[in-house]
This record gives structure tokens, C-alpha cells and sequence, in this order.
């Protein structure tokens, strides 16, 4: 079987015993050759019953190709970065435990890098499957903390400064070693704090080694979104997590590329006050306050607060 791998998933997770099954059931439901893919779990430090749910589901599907390790370096880059390397796909498609891949998914992945030999990189869009249902607070410029992606209606290659979301990105397994992987000082959630950006960082580098990358709007993942989670501090965490993994990655270029991060971070807030004032305007004032929230916390983030 493995000399026959294709392309290998690596799902990071921590503490997703409610969703993980559902995530590795729909990897199982692929149209795609089972011969031909690999699933890698890594278990990032799990206080819950994860890895007894996950030994039990890769027991109960021998047929495939799944296999669980543990990574105690707290972080998704530390996990990412521990599947990736064993890894015997010369793809690496990286999805998240709560995550649901359409049957298709596999498949119309390796369709897409056999007919765009150019690609280094992949990403696709990414749909909130909120339980119970989505609140009426949720707007399109807040979605993106809990994962709405859908950057084209079209495959077309990112534009500079653009780049896929962590939860459904796909890179060639060689370009993966060229940049060493996803920087580790930019390690996502570790305890209750977040310093995020890894993702941002990793497709930056892969971009700057002159590689394309490319959306794909049918490459598709369901993301398990519930909504009794999404409180303020949750919220917080989030939208700081991502001012605080830039606050990291500008200050590792120098402090000038900090303070442009700075300025930009402002006009984001201005810029999120005048698009409340039109919800408010529009009348749906419920949606207002939390796009102004976002980019507060997002600032509170970027200077370490």
C-alpha cells in the first residue's frame, strides 16, 4: 500500500473527541483510490479522550492507511510539522479535526496538480457549519475567525499578500522541506493563548521562492462551528491571536516593517467603524459592533496586549 501513496492528509488535533471521528469518516467516504492516501492524526496534548476515539476509528478501518502519533511540543506548526515529516505522499494536505472534506475532495486535488504542474501550493474554500444555527451578529468580516473562506468563484492563482486558510491547504511535499516547514515561533493555539499566523508566514516564504499558488472554490471542507463557543473571550483569543503572530513575523523583518503593520492595523479599524455604521444604517445594528471588535482586539494583538 504505501508505495502507492499519492498524497498524505495530516490532521492536527486537541481535544476534539465530539468531532474527530466525523472529520477521519469523511476521509473514509473519499471517491478517491484508498491505495493511493495516507491519513496522519497528530495528537497535540489532548486532556480528552481524542486519542482513544481515534486508535479506536484506525482499528475499525484497518483497510486504510491512517496512523496516529503524539507531538507534546504544544502548537499546531510543532504538529504539522511532526506529520509532514513522516509523510510518504509527495503531497501534504493539511486539514483541521473538526473539519468535513466533500467525497471528491482527494480526488479533485490530484486532478488539479496533474493538469497545473506549476502549482507549489493549493487552497480551497472552507463553509461554517454552525450548530445550531449562524448568529445574527455573524457578518462576512467577522466569519473569517471561525474559518469562512471563499476567496473566488473561479480557480485562479492568489494575488501577492493573499494566501489559503490553515484548516484546507495543499503543498507539494518537496516545496514543503525547501522552506523548512511552518515556523515553529509562530505556533497557534498553546494553551489559552494564541500566536497565530503560521499559515500567513508559510505561504509567504513558499511565495517568495517564486512558487504559485492556487484557489480552487470545489475543493471543498464543512468546518464544525458552535456557536455557544463563540464568546467574547473566545472571540478575543482569536482576533488577538492573529495581531500577536504579527506583531512576531513584522518584528523578525525589522522595526520599520512593524510600524507599516501598525498604520495598517489603524486604518483596518477606521475602516471597520464606517462599514458599522452601515450595518447599522442598513438595519442590521447587530452586526455592527463586532466588526469593531474584531479589529480592536486584532490591534490589542499587535501590541502585545
Amino acid at each position: 500500500m504505501e508505495q502507492n501513496i499519492k498524497i498524505s492528509v495530516v490532521i492536527c488535533t486537541y481535544n476534539r473527541a465530539t468531532y474527530i471521528a466525523a472529520a477521519l469518516e469523511s476521509l473514509v467516504q473519499q471517491t478517491f483510490n484508498k491505495n493511493a492516501f495516507e491519513v496522519i492524526v497528530v495528537n497535540n496534548n489532548s486532556t480528552d479522550n481524542t486519542e482513544q476515539i481515534c486508535k479506536k476509528f484506525i482499528a475499525d478501518h484497518s483497510q486504510y492507511a491512517f496512523y496516529f502519533l503524539n507531538e507534546p511540543q504544544q502548537g499546531a506548526s510543532f504538529a504539522r510539522n511532526t506529520g509532514a515529516a513522516v509523510a510518504k505522499g509527495s503531497l501534504l494536505c493539511f486539514m483541521d479535526d473538526d473539519a468535513i472534506a466533500v467525497p471528491d475532495y482527494l480526488a479533485k486535488i490530484i486532478d488539479f496538480f496533474a493538469t497545473h504542474p506549476d502549482a507549489g501550493g493549493l487552497g480551497g474554500r472552507i463553509i461554517p457549519k454552525y450548530i445550531p444555527e449562524e448568529p445574527k451578529w455573524m457578518s462576512y468580516y467577522v466569519s473569517s475567525l471561525v474559518g469562512n473562506f471563499d476567496y473566488s468563484k473561479e480557480v485562479c492563482v492568489f494575488q501577492p499578500g493573499k494566501y489559503p486558510l490553515e484548516s484546507n491547504m495543499i503543498i507539494k511535499t518537496e516545496d514543503f522541506k525547501v522552506i523548512g516547514g511552518f515556523n515553529e515561533n509562530l505556533p497557534g493555539v498553546v494553551g489559552t493563548l494564541r500566536i497565530g499566523g503560521e499559515g500567513k508566514d508559510f505561504f509567504y516564504r513558499l511565495q517568495a521562492i517564486g512558487k504559485k499558488i492556487y484557489y480552487h472554490p470545489e475543493i471543498m471542507v464543512y468546518h464544525v462551528v458552535e456557536v455557544k463557543k463563540l464568546t467574547k473571550e473566545y472571540m478575543y483569543r482569536v482576533a488577538s491571536g492573529i495581531g500577536r503572530g504579527e506583531r512576531r513575523r513584522v518584528l523578525a523583518i525589522n522595526r520599520w516593517a512593524y510600524v507599516k503593520k501598525l498604520i495598517e492595523y489603524c486604518f483596518k479599524l477606521g475602516a471597520a467603524v464606517i462599514l458599522a455604521i452601515q450595518y447599522t444604517l442598513q438595519g442590521n445594528p447587530a452586526k455592527a459592533w463586532p466588526v469593531i471588535q474584531f479589529r480592536i482586539d486584532a490591534l490589542k494583538g499587535l501590541l502585545n496586549q
